[in-house]
């Protein structure tokens, strides 16, 4: 173990005073868990950034900290449990639904709505940096017509949500706002905020809209040490979409929800275009199920796609989620001899429900566990980039704790487009989403009754339709009947 010496002879030799030592309480309380290292360059340090390192040590919940690195080193090498394919009676497929099931989970889901009883949950701590920007996700433009950000069409999705709850009781109670709480990282929190102020919160109300910070962990070496970013500043990085849970507990959002009411929480990521923000249909089925979580599903499209299936931890165990890194090419490749699809089918793309009595218990249960995932990265050190860990926690980890889950398939091409590359890219563009956005958008229009012309191959274009005057397609009649529209443009009141 490094000794930390108080007081150098290079400093006496060059006729300087010797540096005060660190503070003795906080030194003992490092090399208690194994992490003095942090004060190695001290004699080194000008008084101002001693007191910066001071205080970015005390910031630290060293206790917590130690137990996570402990916990999830601990468990690295270990044999992933025996996984099954998801029981059939756990999915409600596409095929499979009724229309009077659908009609009866939409007006169950908008009752639940009118009644105050949904909050909705958006993970917006990354930046765009994969898209060329730096500034958060939501703010990207992915090119409509209409030129609208990605938060800005899932506001007006919660407006058209708000507004179609309160027309199902006759509008006699009025329109009741979804809360929606928007978890944002060191990064993108300012940013994040003075977006939805300059846009006026996109005609939501301001008091409905709260902004939270996800956590942030040391990055580690391989055995356990903090990187230091700088002589005097611990490299740190966010903890993982899954720092969700630990971060509504910490800042007693949860207790937030249930003064308001709430009794089920929608959480989903902020690059999808297509997502249905506070879907009724889904809450009305999760409801409906009386299960403690649910997720949105997709059919995998090829053996080899990059996403992670729901599967059956052991016969009779919880479904989670196994990262497609994580799966054997052999068991992804799994072909069920009866319906001739893939065995392990089921991709998961970050959109949930849960009850608010389940999201109190996972975020315990995920402290008190503390193994989180460790993602091998170049971590930014006095080095130069270093080879180091961060340590996340993902979103999906919470399915490991519900004692019933279910899942509801979707179609790709209605409800997940994302947008998680810079255009020229294979797949996950901004383009891509948007093709997918016209496309679907413009299904509406025809079924609807309307026309579309268009300057350029239909497939390269389309029409878009304001979330403010339909939902999934909607009351689109006495806008669309018998009209032309030119693609591409954007369709509103």
């Amino acid at each position: 173990m490094k000794e930390i010496v108080i007081g150098s002879d290079a400093a006496a030799r060059r006729g300087g005073t010797p540096p005060p030592p660190p503070p003795q309480a906080l030194l003992e309380r490092l090399k208690d868990y194994g992490q003095e290292d942090a004060f190695a360059l001290w004699d080194e340090l000008t008084p101002d950034e001693r007191d910066l390192l001071v205080k970015d040590i005390e910031s630290l919940d060293l206790p917590r900290i130690d137990r996570i690195i402990r916990c999830s080193l601990g468990s690295q090498g270990l044999p992933l449990p025996a996984v099954e394919p998801v029981p059939e009676s756990s999915v409600s497929t596409v095929e499979q639904r009724t229309s009077e099931e659908r009609e009866r989970w939409w007006k169950r889901g908008l009752k639940a709505v009118s009644e105050g009883k949904l909050a909705v949950v958006l993970l917006s701590g990354g930046q765009g940096t994969r898209l060329g920007s730096s500034d958060p996700k939501g703010c990207f433009n992915i090119g409509l017509p209409s030129g609208k950000s990605l938060f800005q069409l899932q506001a007006e999705r919660i407006l058209c949500v708000q507004k179609l709850a309160a027309q199902s009781t006759d509008g006699s109670a009025g329109i009741v706002p979804i809360h929606w709480y928007i978890m944002t990282s060191p990064f993108t929190d300012e940013p994040t905020r003075k977006f939805f102020e300059s846009h006026k919160y996109f005609g939501l109300e301001p008091d409905q809209v709260t902004f939270f910070k996800q956590g942030t962990l040391p990055c580690v070496s391989s055995d356990g040490r903090f990187i230091m970013e700088t002589p005097y500043k611990v490299a740190k990085a966010p903890d993982g979409n899954g720092g969700v849970y630990s971060a509504l507990k910490s800042s007693r959002l949860l207790e937030d929800m249930a003064m308001r009411g709430v009794k089920y929480v929608d959480c989903y990521g902020v690059d999808n275009a297509l997502v249905r923000v506070a879907d009724p249909t889904f809450l009305g089925y999760f409801i409906d199920k009386g299960v403690a979580a649910a997720a949105k599903v997709v059919r995998k499209a090829y053996p080899q796609e990059k996403v992670g299936v729901f599967v059956q931890r052991g016969r009779g165990g919880p479904l989670t989620v196994v990262e497609y890194s994580e799966m054997e090419q052999s068991m992804a490749s799994e072909i069920n001899q009866i319906t001739g699809r893939l065995r392990f089918c089921w991709s998961n793309v970050c959109l949930h429900m849960f009850t608010l009595d389940f999201l109190n218990q996972v975020a315990s249960g995920l402290e008190k566990d503390s193994i989180y995932h460790l993602a091998e990265k170049k971590i930014p050190s006095i080095h130069g980039y270093t080879a180091g860990l961060k340590l996340e926690q993902f979103i999906f980890d919470a399915f490991a704790y519900s004692p019933s889950t279910a899942l509801f398939e979707v179609l790709r091409e209605e409800e997940f487009a994302p947008v998680k590359n810079a255009n020229g890219a294979t797949y996950d563009t901004p383009d891509s989403a948007r093709l997918m956005l016209l496309r679907l958008h413009s299904r509406w229009v025809v079924a609807a009754g309307g026309f579309i012309t268009h300057s350029v191959p239909l497939y390269l274009t389309g029409v878009e339709i304001s979330p403010l005057c339909s939902y999934t397609g909607e009351n689109l009649e006495a806008i669309c009947r018998g009209r032309t529209f030119h693609a591409p443009s954007e369709i509103t009141f």
